[in-house]
């Protein structure tokens, strides 16, 4: 049988389950507090899986064909079938197909270019109109993410807009805090902030 005591200390924590003052805040840096990053340096892009690729193949319009990368890293090419593209640049890879079409044809030459990059996975959930997963271009940041899902509710803290991002290694995910303000000012780090792959953004 439980005692008096344990009854009340249980009655006590539903009490301030219940209760949102309670509640302990999860903690959060403020995108302002990020560290600075400097510029990365201009380097040729790597293919990735979703990229849409141009393979043009010069004087052989057969061996010629637009491919999207599989989740395998794969394209599909006549003649080749299968050949990894996934991790290289778009000028190796298309050393990588000359190099194949020689048994094919005399001295191939081979451009590779991007039509399409693949686009970035985005979690948007809280107080928005349509919560889900949305697909965003390459470099997108917090407010096209929000107006994918079709803004935000009457209900939501402009002063409470969130990105969840996974750390590299163990530890628990970085909370990145925005407001709505400093989003819209198009000024400062909350506007330059760009979305990766697999970041959920919460409104409260």
């Amino acid at each position: 049988m439980a005692s008096t005591t344990g009854l009340s200390s249980l009655g006590l924590a539903l009490a301030c389950l219940a209760l949102s003052g309670c509640k302990t805040p999860a903690p959060y840096v403020w995108v302002d507090a990020l560290p600075a990053q400097a510029e990365p340096a201009e380097k040729e892009y790597l293919i990735q899986p979703g990229d849409q690729l141009a393979v043009r193949v010069w004087g052989q319009d057969s061996m010629s064909a637009k491919a999207r990368v599989r989740p395998d890293g794969r394209i599909s090419l006549p003649f080749l079938d299968d050949v990894e593209a996934a991790g290289v640049t778009p000028s190796a890879l298309g050393k990588r197909i000359q190099a194949r079409l020689k048994e094919f044809v005399v001295n191939p030459v081979v451009t590779v270019s991007l039509e399409d990059l693949r686009p970035v996975a985005v979690s948007v959930l809280g107080e928005v109109t349509r919560p889900g997963l949305y697909q965003l271009d390459q470099g997108a940041g917090v407010l096209p993410a929000l107006a994918a899902a079709g803004g935000m509710t009457p209900f939501a803290d402009k002063e409470g807009i969130y990105v969840i991002r996974k750390r590299k290694g163990a530890g628990d995910p970085e909370r990145i805090r925005f407001t709505y303000q400093a989003l819209t000012g198009a000024r400062g780090p909350a506007a330059t902030f760009r979305l990766q792959g697999g970041d959920v953004v919460v409104v409260d």
